[in-house]
C-alpha cells in the first residue's frame, strides 16, 4: 500500500499534464441532424431539462409551432401547434408559475401585433400546451429572463426589433411575473426606449456586481443597463461595426452597430462581447475592455459572412478561454461560402486575435443557435437550426485527440 501511494500522484500528475497538453487543441464535434425539415422557417432554438430527467433537451420555434427534442433519442414533441399570431420569433425557458417544472415565454406575430405569452404543459408530455398572455408589443423579437430590476425574482425581458410607440427608440421592456401568472396581469417597466434597430440583447451580471444587467446590440451600438438606486442606467459599451480599424461601411446609418451580443470570458477572467456587426451582418466582431475605461476596443474575426445572425460562446477546447460561434444564413465571400456555423478560438491570451475552424459549410442557414452540454460528459455542445434549409442540427464537442 504504501508502494501504490507513491505510484498514485505521478499517475495523477501525468494525466494532469497530459490533459494540459491537449487542452486548447481545436475543438473536433460531431454532427446529428435532429430535424430535417422542423418548419418553414426554424427561427429560435434553446435548451431546457422540460421532462425533469436532468438532461437538456433542445426546443426550437417555426412559424407556427414549438416543438422540443428529447434527449437522448431525441424524439420530436409539438408543445403548440396554430395557438399564436404567426409568425413565432423567440422563446425563453423559465418555471414560471412554480411548480416545479419548465414553462415557456414566447414571442409572435413579430412583423405585426407583437404578442408576448407563456406557455404552461400538459397533464402529460404528449398533450400540447396552453397559452397564456403576457402582453404586446409591436415588433417584439427577443425576450430573455433575468433579474434587471434587483426584486430577487427574474422578469422578462423584451426587446423589439423596430420602434413602434416611442418616437425616439424602440422599447426595452421588463415584464415581472405575477404571483399567479395565469389570471394575474404582468407589470411592465420600460427599461429604455432610446436605441433603434436593436436585434438581441444578452442578460447577466457583465460588471461583477453580483446584480442583473442587461447588453444589448442595436444600430447605435452595444450598451450596458443596470438598475441603481437612482434608476435604470445606460452606458455605451462599444460603438459598432463602424469602429473596427477597418470600418465595413461607416458611412452607411444601416450599415452600423450590431446585431448580436453574448458575453465571454478570457482564461485572466476578463469579459469579451461577441457580436455581428452591422445587423444582419457580414463581420464576427469581438470587443475587449480597455484598461482607461473608454470604449471596448473591436477586433474583427471574420469579414466574410453573409447575414451573420447567431452567436454563442463555450469553452470547447479546455483552455479556459471561451471559443466563439458565429452562424450565417447566405451564402459569404469566403472560399467556404456556406451558409454555416464556425468556431473561433483565441490565439492570444488578450483575446485580440482568433483563428476560424469551419464547422458547417452549406449545411444549415444558421438563424439561431445555443450552447449547452446536452450528452452530461462536461463539455458544451451546439445546437442550431436553419432557416432556408428548415433543419436542426446537434454538433457534439469530442474529446481531445490523443497524442
Amino acid at each position: 500500500m504504501a508502494r501504490l501511494s507513491l505510484v498514485l500522484p505521478f499517475v495523477w500528475m501525468a494525466v494532469v499534464a497530459a490533459n494540459a497538453l491537449l487542452a486548447g487543441e481545436m475543438p473536433r464535434f460531431e454532427t446529428q441532424v435532429l430535424d430535417p425539415n422542423a418548419g418553414n422557417i426554424c427561427y429560435a432554438v434553446t435548451a431546457a431539462d422540460v421532462d425533469g430527467d436532468k438532461r437538456q433537451d433542445v426546443v426550437v420555434v417555426t412559424e407556427n409551432r414549438v416543438l422540443w427534442y428529447q434527449n437522448p433519442d431525441w424524439k420530436p414533441r409539438v408543445i403548440i401547434a396554430d395557438q399564436t399570431e404567426r409568425d413565432n420569433v423567440c422563446i425563453a425557458p423559465l418555471d414560471i408559475d412554480g411548480d416545479g417544472q419548465i414553462d415557456f415565454a414566447l414571442g409572435a406575430g413579430w412583423t405585426k401585433i407583437g404578442t408576448i405569452q407563456w406557455l404552461a404543459r400538459g397533464k402529460s408530455l404528449d398533450d400540447k400546451w396552453s397559452v397564456y398572455s403576457i402582453g404586446k408589443e409591436g415588433w417584439t423579437h427577443r425576450l430573455r429572463f433575468g433579474d434587471i430590476l434587483r426584486t430577487g425574482k427574474p422578469q422578462l425581458v423584451v426587446s423589439p426589433l423596430n420602434k413602434t410607440i416611442s418616437e425616439k427608440g424602440v422599447r426595452l421592456t421588463a415584464f415581472e411575473i405575477p404571483a399567479d401568472p395565469r389570471t394575474q396581469a404582468w407589470r411592465a417597466t420600460v427599461l429604455d426606449d432610446s436605441l433603434n434597430a436593436m436585434h438581441n440583447h444578452w442578460m447577466g451580471d457583465l460588471d461583477n456586481d453580483g446584480h442583473g444587467d442587461v447588453v444589448t446590440a442595436s444600430q447605435e451600438g452595444v450598451f450596458l443597463l443596470s438598475k441603481t438606486a437612482a434608476g435604470i442606467v445606460k452606458s455605451q459599451l462599444a460603438a459598432g461595426a463602424e469602429s473596427l480599424p477597418e470600418p465595413v461601411d461607416p458611412a452607411n446609418v444601416k450599415n452600423r452597430g450590431n446585431g448580436e451580443i453574448k458575453v465571454g470570458k478570457l482564461k485572466n477572467g476578463q469579459k469579451f462581447l461577441a457580436t455581428v456587426g452591422p445587423m444582419h451582418g457580414s463581420a464576427a466582431i469581438i470587443y475587449t475592455k480597455p484598461k482607461d475605461g473608454d470604449l471596448w476596443t473591436a477586433h474583427a474575426l471574420d469579414r466574410t459572412l453573409n447575414r451573420g445572425h447567431a452567436v454563442g460562446v463555450g469553452d470547447f477546447d479546455g483552455d479556459g478561454t471561451d471559443e466563439v460561434v458565429i452562424g450565417h444564413s447566405d451564402k459569404g465571400t469566403a472560399p467556404t461560402v456556406g451558409p454555416g456555423l464556425y468556431v473561433y478560438r483565441a490565439t492570444d491570451d488578450a483575446g485580440t486575435t482568433w483563428e476560424r475552424q469551419i464547422l458547417d459549410d452549406g449545411g444549415i442557414a444558421t438563424e439561431d443557435l445555443v450552447v449547452e452540454d446536452f450528452n452530461g460528459d462536461g463539455r458544451p455542445d451546439i445546437a442550431a437550426c436553419g432557416r432556408a434549409t428548415h433543419n436542426v442540427k446537434l454538433y457534439l464537442t469530442l474529446p481531445a485527440k490523443s497524442r
